[in-house]
């Protein structure tokens, strides 16, 4: 049986645009930023050595990144703590997703260098993309256009009320 593929062709214009020239990180700015900034960053919450957020340029409802506070692009340049920290968090988030969104299936994945398509290659990150049976459809394959079901705010608020039970 040949292997299924999961084929995002719009991120392209994404991935191709100019990118505006930044002297800071987005990442080191979100977590400088901290909890009072939350909101309009998008962040889910802040752990020991990580922080969990949504991604504004979704594959689909739910996609969360996970950062490590510490600006790294990649994990060999993470100390065995800041890895663990790490990972803590992208379980938590992992958790967060299942309780909230009930995903059927999980992507989680790291793109290490702009080669490899990371879009910030200078801070390390984690993605987590829910899946469920059948959400690649006929408006993806045909039309090229994502169905996201879920405002990306009402699902941020979500995960956020979750997260907070959880840290109960």
């Amino acid at each position: 049986m040949a292997p299924k593929q999961l084929w995002a062709p719009w991120r392209m214009e994404y991935i191709a645009a100019p990118k505006p020239s930044r002297r800071s990180c987005l990442f080191c700015d979100i977590r400088e930023d901290g909890p009072r900034a939350a909101r309009r960053n998008l962040v889910v919450e802040f752990l020991p050595g990580a922080f969990v957020l949504m991604n504004r340029y979704p594959y689909t409802s739910g996609h969360l990144m996970v950062v490590p506070h510490r600006h790294a692009a990649r994990l060999a340049r993470l100390g065995a703590e800041e890895r663990r920290d790490l990972f803590e968090a992208v379980a938590r988030a992992e958790e967060l997703l299942a309780r909230c969104l009930r995903w059927e299936g999980l992507n989680v994945g790291m793109n290490i260098g702009e080669a490899a398509g990371a879009g910030i290659a200078s801070h390390l990150h984690v993605h987590l993309v829910p899946r469920w049976n059948g959400d690649t459809n006929y408006m993806t394959t045909t039309g090229q256009v994502r169905v996201i079901p879920q405002h990306i705010r009402a699902t941020w608020a979500l995960l956020r009320a979750e997260a907070g039970r959880l840290a109960k």
